[in-house]
């Protein structure tokens, strides 16, 4: 197939370009490469790859129309970069998808990256069907941006869990990785609203549910599936103990408030049922983290010379 990535040199594009490219597809990875091109240049091992300079806001319908098949994962991914740069998210979130979807065709497949941020708070185990609350600016926009794309027939969305683990393009703030990184490197690790539960799913496992999507289009197009592992429903503490069973640090619970709220557990057995079973373990994330994060200190404050 040919298929083209909207932000394919991010933390999951990469990992995705890769196993396309492995496969046999032909993979043009599109980006505004903010992060810089040195996470990227491996894939040029491989001759179907092509790479596109190009911001989302941008797009035109050239950008689009030779494709088969195009994995949406651009965008602002996180809630604290989403509040530092509103207009930004609004117009990249939101906006950005809508001109992408103004330049497909019925044919083209869409696969939208969603997230289960979107259900926020809640009291009941969140299905595909649940109402859903989003709790801030990151939420919203993307939960906008899936509505617009699942107004098309010839999509799926893809909600996925926080992720974790390590990749090219690395991410840092994701809440496992962070939490990885305070305890090797500060020894010490805050913990604000500590029962507070969220999702969580390995990378590896995420770039899984994406090429389940290409093998099962047809069953899977015009609807929408939470993608995460139910034993990884777990607390901010939860996580942190785990990771106490890896590293020696200190806990602290703190009694204020998390500005970035969110509470809930989620069901997956809407994708289970299609056969999709996580593979990573939240031990063998910790241990590549903790590898990671001994060796590579993205805050050291001075260069080695």
């Amino acid at each position: 197939m040919r298929i083209l990535i909207t932000g394919g040199a991010g933390y999951k594009g990469l990992k995705l370009s890769q196993r396309l490219l492995e496969a046999g597809h032909e993979v043009t990875v599109l980006d505004n490469f903010m992060y810089g091109y040195e996470p990227c240049l491996y894939l040029f091992q491989y001759p179907n790859v092509r790479f596109v300079h190009r911001d989302i806001r941008a797009l035109e319908r050239s950008d689009v129309a030779p494709f088969d098949c195009i994995f949406h994962l651009a965008g602002i991914s996180s809630y604290p970069a989403c509040e530092a740069n509103p207009h930004s998210a609004q117009m990249i979130n939101l906006s950005g998808s809508e001109t992408l979807l103004s330049h497909m065709s019925p044919q083209q497949l869409l696969v939208y990256a969603s997230t289960t941020s979107i259900y926020a708070r809640a009291s009941e185990v969140c299905t595909e069907q649940s109402q859903v609350s989003p709790g801030s600016l990151y939420a919203s926009t993307k939960y906008a941006a899936e509505q617009r794309c699942m107004q098309r027939e010839n999509s799926i969305a893809l909600r996925f869990a926080t992720l974790f683990g390590v990749a090219p393009r690395m991410r840092r703030d994701l809440l496992p990785n962070d939490f990885v990184m305070r305890a090797v490197q500060e020894r010490a690790l805050i913990l604000f609203d500590p029962s507070s539960i969220r999702t969580f799913l390995h990378v590896d496992d995420a770039i899984r549910a994406y090429l389940m999507v290409l093998d099962q289009s047809d069953a899977m197009r015009g609807d929408v599936y939470n993608v995460g592992n139910e034993r990884l429903n777990l607390s901010k503490k939860q996580i942190a103990e785990k990771i106490a069973e890896h590293v020696e640090f200190n806990i602290i619970d703190s009694t204020l408030v998390d500005p970035d709220a969110r509470n809930f557990i989620v069901n997956f057995d809407k994708i289970a049922a299609l056969g999709f079973r996580p593979e990573k373990t939240l031990d063998e994330g910790i241990r590549e983290l903790i590898s990671l994060f001994r060796f590579y200190r993205p805050t050291q404050p001075y260069k080695t010379i």
